[in-house]
């Protein structure tokens, strides 16, 4: 199973739309291909010291996808790599 992590924080606009574009892309996927986690910088220093400036990011399977603006058409793509097959 591929983990698709969004971190953002509270009352963040580009963290709400990212969170629709998640949701719209892990949708159309096959049921339980992707596990979506969602992280607080507002929750975790250590998550704020790293992406403070970035929110929303986006990782996938630890490794960073994207930052500020997801794009759905690339993250379907990203995540079809990650997914077997059939």
């Amino acid at each position: 199973m591929t983990t698709l992590t969004l971190i953002g924080k509270p009352d963040c606009h580009l963290c709400d739309v990212a969170r629709e574009v998640v949701e719209t892309v892990v949708a159309e996927l096959p049921e339980d291909a992707v596990e979506v986690e969602e992280l607080s910088i507002a929750d975790d220093p250590a998550l704020y010291a790293a992406w403070w400036e970035k929110i929303p990011v986006v990782l996938i399977d630890g490794s960073l996808h994207g930052h500020w603006r997801v794009s759905p058409d690339r993250l379907r793509a990203a995540l079809a790599e990650t997914i077997p097959a059939g």
